[in-house]
């Protein structure tokens, strides 16, 4: 008789900053609906849900955390910790892993929508010992990077919703904080993690609804903040994983750019100066890709 195989625990981990509360109790609904699929079908135990509130006054007081607490009976625990100051995504990240202690672990947005099975389809994936990360497929707009249609290996996974093993999170130091405020730090951590010799998939079965607002044209239309995040972010990675010809292109790009590049740019060069940014990885190039402008190989344009 086959032994039976000791199924893993997960905490769900997300970042609050004036996160609507309807959109976090419609998500902990498919997380409890998640939990007990996998109860019922053998392929996860324990499921908790950590939040790290980053918003000047906390989004969820206790008594809507108690209400949420006796209705998504599946969930074993949902933690809200209030930080009382924004520490960025990676940072609040890495401060809620401070307490998680699940054999897995699962970075997301707040408001994503999980499918019954989303979890236990990636904890599946993370039985095979050379995947450090997997990452769902977004619906309705599925994410533009390219993944292998056998194997599903992909350049870096999304912070919408991914999952990795606790001892792969801390073993890479978790998300570089000091570098990313906000955007970036998924592809930096899926990096480091391929840095260490480990696989980034997508698992496509695996679906999760990630909330996306486009113009009538079809096209994103960011608001000034990401606009600001994604250029700081780009400089960042490019010099942060040895790409200094890409730096060199974004630098003059960004000269001759709206004040949103500029200050961005000039952002940059005070962290040049102060130090801040002299480690550089992956020198001869294996693991980072950048392209066609992005830190992947696109299958189709957004």
């Amino acid at each position: 008789m086959p032994a039976q195989r000791e199924q893993p625990s997960i905490t769900i981990q997300s970042v609050l900053f004036h996160t609507r509360p309807d959109a976090l109790e419609r998500a902990l609904g498919s997380i409890n609906r998640a939990a007990e699929y996998g109860w019922q079908h053998g392929t996860t135990s324990v499921v908790r849900v950590s939040y790290g509130d980053c918003s000047p006054t906390p989004m969820v007081d206790e008594e809507l955390l108690e209400s949420w607490r006796a209705r998504f009976e599946a969930i074993e625990r949902i933690d809200v910790a209030f930080f009382g100051e924004n520490l960025g995504h990676g940072g609040a990240q890495n401060r809620v892993f401070d307490t998680t202690e699940t054999d897995l672990m699962v970075i997301a947005n707040p408001d994503v929508v999980a499918s019954a099975d989303a979890l236990s389809g990636l904890a599946e994936v993370l039985r095979d010992p050379t995947v450090g990360i997997v990452e769902a497929k977004q619906l309705p707009i599925e994410h533009p990077k390219d993944y292998d249609s056998r194997t599903g290996a992909t350049s870096w996974c999304s912070g919408a919703f991914s999952m990795l093993r606790t001892s792969t999170y801390r073993e890479v130091g978790g998300f570089d904080a000091e570098r990313f405020f906000m955007y970036g730090d998924d592809v930096d951590l899926s990096w480091r993690i391929r840095l260490g010799g480990l696989g980034a998939v997508v698992q496509p079965a695996a679906a999760v609804f990630h909330d996306k607002r486009l113009t009538h044209d079809g096209s994103w239309n960011p608001t000034d903040a990401e606009r600001y995040y994604s250029a700081e972010a780009a400089l960042i990675l490019a010099q942060r994983w040895s790409r200094f010809d890409i730096v060199d292109d974004l630098v003059a790009q960004f000269e001759h750019g709206g004040p949103i590049e500029r200050r961005a740019l000039a952002e940059f060069r005070r962290r040049l100066l102060d130090g801040s940014m002299q480690e550089s990885l992956d020198p001869h190039h294996q693991t980072a890709d950048f392209t066609d402008g992005t830190y992947g190989r696109h299958r189709y344009a957004l």
